[in-house]
């Protein structure tokens, strides 16, 4: 992997002849905890230069750009001749002051006067309060993040530190699934006792801390075990709660709803569709629960589960993209593997290309998190026959036939109608039986017979 450059030695040079520079965040924490995590952008905090000075004296190595001139922060492209390839965020010490519960609930004062410390103290964790002086490249930790990672522990850096921004609660359980650490004592009893202000967060940015525990995590699962001990996950996601304590007997199942859910999104691949639908597959099972004598059933959780993931997905503001894709696999996930050739075709038209094999991968890591030591051979048999099929071009949707509603309104002299549409999809379905009957002249017949049965129908009916 391609390390990312950070600023050049000429403009770290040009900064330290009038004050001091800093590496922070995520760089400075990712390096003391694994050699081998992704390379992050580097951040820098620059004192003893006024704003205003530090602006001007970038400008003569890049573009400065000031969106975050209220906070102190400038975003600076170095020209191509410093190492100009990434935009890196440059930002003045600061104190924040909280004013209520809300994220935006605090004032903001940067000084260049201020102390590397100072602007620490003020973070959220002992392990993201660390930075790197680039004048001596030592570490200044003045809240211990250097020991915390050793002991592998998320630690507030100080006891108002939810109550400053209780999106730092979220953060927690984010941080302690993705690096597999514990959260320190205090912070986990600080977490519980100020979990009801997750209510003041905003959607959006809730949305953007769920997509980091399921991407960035290898186990989102211990994550999510962590937002049920604290309340969390009862206040986020009450439709999860519910799986809790909901066994599913009659021996496909070794787990209940809500611990089957969360390994299925261990088992899934690291990509946000899957994953979210991995997490929600399930999410109506405790609704559609019926006891039997051999054990369980749990009909049409499939469809009210897309419906309901709907609802979730939209809670929290995701793309009506995403929406769109992850309801799709939740409501076709009980896809049948034993098909014929025809039904093959019939689950790659409904599922699209982009979809079925997310689909197939949905069902393995669904087997594979009931925990009772399930094959998916059969899954396997169906991806290899699916990729033979594709292969084959045969036509999956409208767009694929050899006939098209233009062609169909000038033969049969007909004006825009959904009657086109009953007529493309009854071709469709044809052809879906049997790929050979895709040629121009054998639709134009079969639509002329379709034509003629409607007409008759209609004339019965009078």
């Amino acid at each position: 992997m391609e390390k990312i450059a950070g600023l050049s030695n000429e403009i770290i040079k040009a900064i330290l002849d009038r004050g001091k520079i800093y590496e922070v965040g995520g760089a400075v924490r990712d390096k003391y905890i694994s050699p081998i995590l992704p390379d992050k952008d580097k951040d820098y905090l620059v004192t003893g230069i006024p704003m205003k000075d530090l602006c001007s004296l970038l400008r003569e190595f890049g573009k400065v750009d000031l969106v975050g001139k209220s906070f102190g922060v400038i975003k600076f492209a170095p020209h191509k001749k410093y190492n100009g390839k990434n935009v890196f965020d440059i930002a003045m010490p600061r104190k924040e002051y909280s004013t209520g519960p809300g994220h935006k609930d605090f004032t903001v004062e940067f000084d260049h006067r201020l102390r590397v410390e100072d602007d620490l103290s003020r973070r959220d964790f002992t392990i993201n309060a660390m930075a790197e002086d680039l004048s001596t490249t030592k570490l200044v930790d003045p809240l211990g993040g250097k020991k915390d990672i050793k002991k592998r522990l998320i630690r507030i850096t100080n006891p108002n530190s939810f109550k400053d921004d209780p999106l730092r609660m979220l953060r927690a359980v984010q941080f302690a699934a993705r690096f597999e650490f514990d959260l320190e004592e205090r912070t986990f009893e600080s977490l519980c006792e100020n979990v009801d202000l997750i209510s003041f967060v905003s959607p959006e940015r809730i949305q953007e801390e769920l997509n980091k525990l399921l991407l960035k995590a290898k186990y989102p699962s211990s994550g999510f075990r962590l937002m049920r001990r604290t309340g969390l996950l009862e206040r986020i996601f009450p439709e999860l709660q519910a799986g809790i304590g909901v066994d599913q007997p009659g021996g496909y199942h070794a787990y209940d709803v809500f611990e089957h859910s969360i390994l299925t999104v261990d088992n899934a691949p690291r990509e946000l569709v899957i994953r979210l639908a991995a997490l929600f597959h399930d999410v109506s099972k405790p609704e559609c629960r019926e006891l039997t004598q051999e054990g369980s059933t749990f009909y049409g959780h499939d469809k009210k589960g897309a419906r309901v993931t709907k609802k979730i997905l939209e809670r929290l503001r995701y793309s009506n993209q995403i929406i769109e894709k992850v309801t799709l696999l939740v409501e076709k996930h009980m896809f049948t593997t034993g098909v014929t050739d025809k039904g093959v075709r019939r689950l790659i038209r409904k599922m699209g290309e982009e979809l079925i094999f997310p689909l197939l991968n949905l069902r393995r890591a669904d087997v594979v998190a009931q925990g009772k030591g399930g094959e998916t051979r059969d899954v396997d048999e169906l991806e290899e026959r699916t990729r033979l099929e594709i292969e084959r071009k045969p036509p999956f949707g409208l767009k694929d036939l050899e006939l098209d509603g233009n062609e169909i309104m000038d033969k049969f002299n007909l004006q825009p109608s959904p009657l086109i549409g009953q007529i493309l999809n009854h071709l469709l379905e044809m052809v879906l039986d049997d790929p050979d009957l895709n040629k121009k002249e054998i639709l134009l017949k079969e639509a002329e017979f379709f034509l003629k049965n409607i007409s008759t129908t209609s004339q019965n009916q009078r």
